[in-house]
């Protein structure tokens, strides 16, 4: 059957049931700035009546919509790119109306807040994934971009012909690509881990096939498509057994789930800042800091060199390595090389940026020899790998968005979106026809919340088209950048709803209900 031709949305916004207030947040390990947040979010629970969906839904005013003729918005896309709370917005706006201005080199009021501001974001994700250290966090443009600067700079540094990477047919498009490329340079060889009967990728065989040729293991923590969770933490102890790093997708768990990537020991994760209630255009990627320390730089430009000339550049060491160099807007008299410099041979054991510039005071270089200025860890990141002027406003905004999850807590949403998995799952199979992909939900296996799926003679985006053009409910239909893992289940796409913690069971009612309306209407024509 063709696939429907759709008509172009109209939209009538609803008003929202409440609006966000302004409150100071506090965080785990570092003071935050302030961030609107409804006051239903801090409470430390929800009664039986009124669910975790119905009490932040007022936070997102996307939601409070109706689309195609006055239909009610049911968002059922999250695991393509989540939707944006009241505190983010803000945030963002806040950084152009009060302080827009480029980061690190700047020595004005602006500059220096904007990069106080963008360096907090990197201490508020390190603290939300447990890293050990803020300059473990790399900040991409998403999580294809990490996946990308450790294929290319690691990747290219540390395979040669003969090695061998395991992945699994069930990692997302960005998890292969960029490894298949690599392997045509290098030589290394590709190993693919095949699904087992439950639909979950064979963790047996993958240990089998480990070895001392085994060099890195790339694979998901949660499944965008079968909806399983792997147990990380005995995959990297298995590969760390025989020498081999481990690269983790988190990109569907980092949103809905505890991360603890000291916990995991993973060498390599990454996630993006759109699918946890952040802006699009930045992501990061974790990396321990002695496989950092040892990487080449993966894209050149401003930022991320020491200096430049005409015929080489040399570029800015790791902070483990030199700490310690005034920047060039200085004035002469106060400027004093300490390149090559250790953190120990400085005469405090502060850490001062390569050009780091706003926070510095301009002082007698005796005076900053005997005193150097202590502006806190943040002050030597990674900038090797972020050349150039980075996603500023969306750094900031990834930041507040860790600010309103972690005011939630991440505990409680994962624990409210097993529930809605569960529903979701359990209703889903009602419907008749419909073959719904990975494993079955049980004591021991849980699932996402999501469901890929399929109904019997009905292609996914004809089903996907009614359901958002009569109903107002917005799925996703595709392959969800995992042809591979398509084409292994004999199918060339499936119909994708899935869940966050905003959503509730009447979502997920409004959706089964129009779904069964869809597939009768399909029927009608057979």
């Amino acid at each position: 059957m063709e696939a429907v031709v759709p008509k172009l949305p109209s939209f009538n916004f609803l008003t929202p049931n409440s609006t966000a207030a302004v409150r100071k947040l506090g965080f785990r390990r570092f003071s935050s700035s302030s961030s609107s947040l409804s006051p239903s979010v801090s409470a430390s629970t929800e009664s039986e009546s009124v669910s975790l969906g119905h009490i932040t839904r007022p936070d997102f005013p996307i939601l409070h919509q109706e689309v195609n003729g006055s239909r009610k918005l049911v968002y059922l896309d999250n695991a393509a790119t989540s939707q944006k709370p009241v505190a983010v917005m803000k945030a963002l706006q806040n950084y152009y109306e009060a302080y827009n201005s480029n980061v690190h080199r700047g020595i004005h009021f602006l500059s220096s807040k904007a990069t106080e501001e963008y360096e907090l974001a990197r201490k508020k994700v390190a603290a939300f994934i447990n890293a050990s250290d803020s300059r473990e966090i790399v900040f991409t443009r998403n999580a294809t971009e990490a996946i990308n600067l450790v294929a290319y700079s690691w990747g290219l540094s540390n395979l040669k012909p003969g090695d061998e990477v395991i992945l699994t047919i069930a990692e997302h498009h960005s998890a292969i690509v960029p490894w298949q490329l690599v392997s045509q340079k290098t030589g290394a060889m590709l190993n693919f881990v095949n699904l087992n009967e439950d639909e979950i990728p064979d963790l047996d065989k993958l240990k089998a096939m480990l070895s001392s040729k085994t060099k890195l293991v790339v694979v998901h923590h949660v499944s965008n498509m079968l909806a399983s969770v792997l147990p990380v933490e005995e995959i990297v102890h298995w590969a760390h057994n025989v020498g081999a790093k481990v690269l983790v997708d988190a990109c569907q768990s980092v949103p809905h789930m505890v991360v603890d990537v000291q916990g995991l020991d993973a060498d390599f994760l990454v996630a993006s800042s759109h699918k946890m209630c952040g802006p699009t255009g930045i992501g990061f990627l974790y990396g321990k800091s002695d496989l950092l320390s040892a990487m080449p730089p993966f894209l050149g430009g401003g930022e991320m060199i020491s200096d430049v000339f005409l015929d080489h550049s040399t570029y800015a060491d790791p902070p483990s390595r030199r700490c310690c160099k005034l920047g060039e807007n200085l004035s002469p008299r106060f400027e004093i090389d300490l390149q090559g410099k250790t953190q120990a041979e400085c005469s405090a054991a502060s850490e001062v940026a390569d050009e780091w510039v706003p926070m510095l005071k301009l002082v007698e270089v005796s005076d900053w020899l005997a005193k150097p200025p202590r502006i806190g860890e943040e002050e030597c990141p990674r900038i090797i790998f972020e050349a150039g002027t980075p996603a500023i406003g969306e750094t900031i905004g990834l930041g507040a968005a860790i600010d309103y999850l972690s005011a939630i807590g991440m505990q409680r949403i994962h624990e409210y979106e097993m529930e809605l998995a569960n529903y979701l799952y359990e209703n889903l199979l009602s419907v008749p026809n419909v073959r719904i992909y990975g494993p079955k939900p049980s004591k021991n296996v849980h699932r996402a919340a999501l469901c890929s799926f399929n109904v019997e003679n009905i292609h996914p985006t004809d089903i996907a088209t009614i359901l958002d053009q009569q109903h107002g409910v917005a799925i996703r239909s595709g392959h969800h950048c995992a042809q591979p893992l398509h084409r292994y289940l004999g199918v060339s796409a499936s119909a994708r709803a899935s869940l966050y913690f905003y959503n509730s069971k009447e979502d997920v009612d409004d959706f089964i209900h129009a779904l069964n309306e869809t597939v009768n209407f399909f029927n009608m024509f057979r």
